[in-house]
């Protein structure tokens, strides 16, 4: 255990695990409280006509699911940089949360999925997903929105290669396509998540927002080692 928390320590810094471990978990809970609160309510379908030009490609479905290795190396990347742009970071990453969350609740949408035929891998790979993942919790796509804060993260770090950084943006941009020929989700979902990230990362850029974020981590840590150290 003692080797592994060292690996651990030496991958992320000490002031970046709590960060990281909040945003996966209130992720799920603004993901997983919208559903049980707002499921049975009315759902809005704002899909429009150039939604209905995009075609249905079942192997896009890859990206969509593989994106979450995607999500986890950036955010560990993110989380490796200074305490400023950490705390910056995983401010906008909750301001974004709590948006999503307000938008779930007092707009609920959905919108229509193709009837996919049992025949073909990729094809059942979409029906396991549908049965899974219910046509709801839409505007804004969480989906868009944690891949475009995966490279506006990185965006400008000169620490990190060029080619990832450019890498990144492709990948997110990718992820967003694979939403709409996934049929997971419309134009304005995506349109919405990239949107929010940008603007959370712009808010989150005020000294008080992020310096208000860096207070609370410093309290929370502290009372982790002030723990720590009676055992």
């Amino acid at each position: 255990m003692e080797k592994l928390r060292k690996i651990i320590h030496t991958m992320i810094p000490e002031y970046s695990m709590i960060p990281l471990i909040f945003a996966v978990t209130f992720n799920l809970a603004v993901y997983g409280g919208a559903r049980m609160i707002a499921g049975e309510w009315p759902h809005h379908n704002i899909e429009g006509s150039l939604d209905r030009l995009i075609p249905f490609w079942p192997p896009t479905v890859v990206i969509y699911l593989g994106c979450y290795l995607f999500w986890i190396v950036n955010y560990i990347l993110i989380g490796r940089q200074g305490k400023k742009e950490v705390c910056r970071f995983f401010a906008a990453d909750f301001l974004s949360r709590v948006v999503c969350l307000i938008c779930y609740l007092a707009y609920p949408t959905t919108n229509t999925r193709p009837v996919v035929e049992p025949e073909g891998f990729w094809n059942q790979v979409v029906i396991f997903l549908y049965s899974i993942d219910a046509a709801d919790n839409l505007f804004p796509s969480i989906h868009c929105l944690v891949s475009w804060f995966c490279y506006i993260g990185l965006r400008g770090k000169k620490n990190i290669p060029l080619w990832y950084r450019a890498a990144s943006c492709l990948m997110a941009l990718l992820v967003c396509i694979s939403t709409l020929t996934t049929k997971q989700h419309v134009i304005p979902d995506v349109i919405g998540g990239i949107f929010l990230a940008e603007i959370c990362f712009l808010v989150a850029g005020n000294k008080k927002i992020w310096e208000t974020y860096e207070k609370i981590l410093n309290k929370i840590n502290g009372k982790l080692l002030s723990k720590g150290r009676k055992r």
